[in-house]
């Protein structure tokens, strides 16, 4: 048991999906997995495990931003001893042929928090996704009709920025695909704590264009995603 999640011990399962909002587990777990459990309600930050295919799966709300995502992942990786983690979110597209709808499978993250410099001083560390994940979900996507890119996603830990256009002007310059505000994290603790992980990103929004998936669309884009990501886990 932890401070945050608390769960019973094996209450979790080796393999969780981390979406940042806990309604959005709460959706996954009812839409896609049968003999479900809820094993945390603290904070409102809800957890599911259940089983997809008769593979026993977790799925684990974060909340929004590195600090609060970086609680959960801690937890569940020291006191719950998961192996794999797939965040599963949205993103603000930073290029134009990354489309709305489209999904993001990060390989790697740029970042404008000081967490790792916290952490690492001047040693700049590179946070990237694990090889077998991500090969993965790249050959499944490439054999479906799912629109999707591989590439660097800018991980941020401002959503209201004053420099942000300057900031996302640089990422695109540099060729970074999108925006979003926990893979850093995720891929730095993957990396310290010798699990794996990987994230997937829906566009939700394009930086380019200005144009956004209206609400009422979200979700079915969302679960295209999350067939992709247990697919990757599991099949």
């Amino acid at each position: 048991m932890s401070i945050h999640i608390v769960a019973d011990e094996g209450s979790v399962a080796e393999s969780v999906l981390l979406p940042g909002d806990p309604l959005r587990a709460k959706h996954i777990a009812q839409t896609y997995l049968t003999d479900v459990v809820c094993y945390n309600e603290i904070r409102g930050m809800y957890g599911y495990t259940g089983y997809w295919k008769g593979n026993r799966v977790s799925v684990q709300g974060t909340g929004m931003g590195m600090p609060s995502f970086s609680i959960y992942a801690n937890e569940l990786i020291d006191s719950y001893k998961v192996k794999r983690l797939v965040r599963v979110g949205t993103c603000g597209s930073l290029d134009e042929k990354l489309r709305l709808r489209d999904v993001l499978i990060a390989q790697g993250a740029d970042c404008d928090s000081g967490m790792n410099v916290s952490r690492f001083s001047l040693y700049q560390h590179a946070p990237t996704a694990s090889f077998s994940l991500l090969q993965k979900a790249y050959t499944i996507a490439l054999a479906s009709n799912l629109g999707f890119r591989v590439g660097n996603v800018f991980t941020t830990d401002q959503f209201y920025d004053l420099k942000g256009r300057e900031k996302n002007e640089l990422a695109r310059s540099l060729g970074t695909l999108a925006v979003d505000m926990e893979t850093s994290e995720l891929y730095t603790l993957a990396h310290l704590k010798g699990v794996e992980a990987l994230t997937l990103l829906s566009v939700s929004d394009s930086m380019v264009t200005g144009e956004q998936v209206p609400s009422k669309e979200r979700q079915t884009t969302f679960n295209a995603m999350i067939d992709l990501a247990l697919e990757t886990l599991f099949d």
